[in-house]
């Protein structure tokens, strides 16, 4: 297994399981939520040894943020990764806004609300329309100059639209919805980011929780944007993955995990969790280490 994975050019070292925290304080993106269960999914995801936390103001409106800022004092800074995000603009209606001015801004928002003296790495969460996309990286660029951050990263841009932010060869991360169900960056967008030293970091990789297993063909109507051959076809490709789970005596959702892990495109995988168990259970991904014909039997399955 891969222990540590550089970020880009920077010198940002991650372990390859992170925790994706929109269920951590985000009130506005899911019902129900508890902020004393995201403390403690943060918390458990650290002393579980998984090493980025990947967050965003959108997540709550800056909730995400602060709890992250308050379970964190208690752990050492220099033995895990944050990962956060910006363009929403809360005095616009939210709408993407990538002027530099309202990004250093933000940058600096978000360490007040994080309680950290930098972050490792930060993103432009969304592009808008008009920022010149060079422009608004060098916004970052500025502030990772001055140590605020330490990676700079972009989310949700197409391929021209990271070429254009990367005109200076500034960028050091992407992340962008990718699964084993959502494969259209492998064609274009991963090789241009491998030619470019640019590290990929997948969002809903667990394609919201069919990819876990715990679906069945009856579920079909839960999924409209797959037609019930394509849904069936998932479902019977998971029974497959289960029997490869079994010889390892993990679950569906861990193994999957397990072959983004080894999967050479991506850096670091940030499944979510809404309670402890969840990011127990993930953590154990670490643990399950396929063999190649394994990883290449998931990969062709789907």
């Amino acid at each position: 297994m891969v222990d540590s994975v550089k970020i880009g050019k920077s010198d940002v070292l991650s372990g390859p399981l992170g925790l994706g925290t929109n269920k951590v304080g985000g009130h506005n993106l899911f019902d129900g939520l508890k902020d004393e269960d995201g403390a403690e999914v943060v918390k458990t995801a650290l002393n579980d040894g998984i090493s980025l936390l990947d967050t965003a103001f959108m997540y709550g409106l800056g909730k995400s943020e602060e709890i992250i800022g308050d379970v964190t004092q208690n752990f050492d800074r220099s033995n895990f990764v944050i990962a956060s995000k910006a363009a929403q603009d809360p005095n616009n209606d939210l709408k993407p806004n990538n002027d530099p001015k309202f990004l250093t801004k933000s940058i600096d928002e978000a360490l007040e609300r994080l309680k950290t003296d930098y972050i490792d790495i930060f993103y432009i969460h969304f592009p808008d329309d008009h920022t010149p996309k060079a422009e608004a990286v060098d916004a970052l660029a500025q502030a990772k100059k001055a140590g605020k951050i330490r990676a700079i990263g972009i989310s949700n841009f197409t391929l021209d639209q990271i070429k254009e932010a990367n005109a200076d060869d500034q960028v050091d991360v992407v992340e962008n919805h990718y699964s084993l169900l959502h494969r259209d960056a492998e064609k274009e967008v991963f090789p241009y980011l491998k030619a470019n030293h640019i590290s990929f970091v997948p969002y809903f990789p667990l394609a919201s929780g069919l990819l876990t297993g715990k679906y069945h063909q009856s579920d079909a109507g839960k999924f409209s944007q797959f037609s019930t051959d394509e849904f069936n076809n998932i479902i019977a490709s998971l029974a497959r993955v289960k029997a490869i789970a079994d010889r390892h005596q993990a679950t569906i959702a861990q193994t999957i995990l397990a072959w983004y892990i080894a999967n050479p495109n991506i850096a670091v995988v940030i499944p979510g969790a809404r309670v402890p168990d969840q990011v127990d259970s993930n953590a154990k991904a670490l643990d399950v280490q396929l063999s190649q014909a394994e990883f290449n039997e998931i990969d062709q399955l789907f």
